[in-house]
């Protein structure tokens, strides 16, 4: 008899409450008490080894800054080679430990894991229905990397229970077969489409994982997040690694953790895969066994050692401070001599360049992984646009005769194009590229606002005074606070290779904002082209 012929029966799917409203009990703190981390529970088997099972999610919560709780399903003998006996606690024994954790502790997210057989999958689904924690996330552990089934027909029927109740279930290909009721797919679209009818029956969104298939790049997919037909697909190189064991696990363990800090699953599903590929390239070094290792949870720590960025970042840029502050054009506009027509182009392509950076920054907007981060990114981007665009359409067209169309019409000038190419390049990044490469125009412009109020003096009378209290001014320099403080918290979690990615970004932009100042006096325009196109 065919797999499709004795496809599984899904039940259907009771409408979730709104996340956030479910399964907060009250026990341990006191009401509308806010804690300092997500606190997250492993539902799993164990691994001596400590690369997967509930010894691998304890890892990931930690590694994503959230307090993790676990709850055994099974003892496991295992290895990096293997599993050579699973010993199953029991229903009851499992249900005693839910309840002793749910009794007194609010639990943020959940991530289930092996439930080892059908009595425990139905006493964990009954104890879902009974709390309702605010996020499930399931991994269905049904198929041994061998290719062989873990569980038996009414095992495996009672984890597609689980998945109704889940609101993330996140399977590799031969799971979804399973959980499908099909052949595992050999093609992505093939993948697709029955993690799209894995979402119409449950109701959760799928976490689709290609790893499975061959290719240099690592497709996955979350199904289902905005609706039914919404698909966002995250591809990333293939590392090349044997050091795997414990992938599925550690995945779907650091979703469940960055979950309650982001604003869904897609960027929550987004910081874990950039977390996750850090942790696999670095997992050989670990040296822990001679079979298939596990990956490095903790392969970004060593920057937790290293200096604040922002302090690192300042420094490497001493060089280019001291030539910004020394430039002409800054003594010049200080003490007002600098010619109004230099000036004038400046403000022009100071115009043109916001233009641009308005776009980036809702961009970083966009990455961030905080409500605080989001709203000053989406609140600097209109800022630039209404306050600053305005002074300078007000000065362009009081002293240079420019209406606003003129203004929002001006053309680049190579050095202002260099710029916002670099800072849009930027943002095809990470966030913490993202924000590292716009730092500078917060702080270079807050540290010649500060050198040109200290030179200017009394700014009564003064031709460019608007321009320089802008700059100078106390709001300007908290907000350069705050955006340094959202890149070092940033730069905290990066691997070594995406903090020097930070520093570059960095380094660079404050270059650009000196050929940027430099620009003021020398007005470079664009090549004319060529009369009579090119030789052939």
């Amino acid at each position: 008899m065919s797999l499709a012929a004795t496809a599984p029966v899904l039940p259907t799917p009771t409408p979730a409450p709104a996340p956030g409203t479910r399964g907060a009990t009250e026990h341990g703190v006191s009401p509308g008490a806010e804690a300092s981390r997500p606190r997250v529970l492993s539902i799993a088997g164990t691994d001596p080894t400590g690369g997967a099972g509930i010894q691998a999610d304890l890892k990931a919560f930690a590694a994503h800054g959230a307090y993790g709780m676990a709850v055994t399903t099974a003892l496991v003998a295992q290895n990096t080679h293997g599993v050579r006996t699973v010993h199953v606690l029991g229903a009851d024994f499992l249900t005693e430990q839910l309840d002793a954790v749910s009794d007194d502790v609010t639990i943020d997210a959940v991530k289930i894991g092996m439930v080892a057989d059908e009595p425990n999958a139905r006493a964990i689904a009954a104890w879902l229905r009974r709390v309702q924690p605010p996020f499930v996330v399931l991994d269905p552990v049904m198929v041994a990397t061998s290719g062989h089934r873990l569980l038996d027909e009414e095992a495996e029927q009672a984890v597609r229970e689980l998945v109704a109740l889940a609101d993330l279930v996140t399977p590799n290909l031969p799971e979804l077969a399973v959980l499908v009721g099909e052949q595992a797919a050999t093609t992505w679209p093939d993948a697709l489409a029955q993690a799209r009818r894995l979402h119409a029956a449950s109701g959760a969104v799928v976490l689709l994982k290609g790893g499975h298939l061959t290719g240099e790049e690592s497709p996955d997919a979350l199904v289902g997040a905005c609706g039914p037909d919404d698909v966002t697909t995250f591809s990333a190189p293939r590392v090349d690694t044997v050091h795997t064991h414990g992938t599925g696990c550690s995945l779907s363990a650091a979703v469940a953790a960055l979950r309650p800090r982001r604003d869904g699953w897609e960027s929550a599903t987004r910081d874990a895969k950039t977390w996750l590929t850090g942790a696999l390239r670095a997992g050989g070094a670990l040296a822990v066994g001679t079979g298939r290792g596990p990956v490095d949870h903790l392969a970004h720590l060593p920057t937790l050692g290293r200096q604040v960025f922002s302090e690192e970042a300042w420094a490497r840029i001493e060089g280019w401070r001291e030539a910004v502050e020394s430039m002409g054009f800054v003594r010049a506009l200080a003490d007002g001599s600098l010619a109004a027509e230099d000036f004038g182009f400046y403000l022009a392509q100071d115009a043109a360049y916001l233009a641009e950076y308005s776009r980036v920054l809702s961009r970083a907007s966009q990455l961030a992984p905080t409500p605080e981060a989001r709203q000053f990114f989406a609140g600097a981007a209109v800022e630039s646009l209404e306050v600053e665009q305005a002074l300078h359409r007000d000065w362009l067209g009081e002293h240079a005769g420019m209406d606003r169309g003129a203004v929002e019409s001006v053309d680049p000038s190579p050095v202002t194009a260099a710029y916002t190419n670099h800072l849009h390049a930027a943002s095809n990044g990470s966030y913490a590229e993202t924000v590292a490469a716009l730092l500078p125009c917060y702080w270079l412009y807050s540290y010649i606002g500060d050198v040109l109020v200290r030179r200017a003096g009394d700014l009564d009378g003064h031709p460019y005074a608007r321009w320089i209290s802008l700059y100078g001014d106390p709001a300007f320099q908290e907000a350069t606070r705050t955006a340094c403080s959202f890149a070092d918290e940033a730069a905290r979690w990066a691997s070594p290779a995406e903090l020097e990615r930070m520093l570059r970004a960095f380094e660079l932009s404050s270059m650009h904002e000196y050929l940027f100042f430099e620009q003021g006096l020398t007005r470079p325009t664009w090549p004319e082209a060529p009369v009579g196109g090119a030789e052939k």
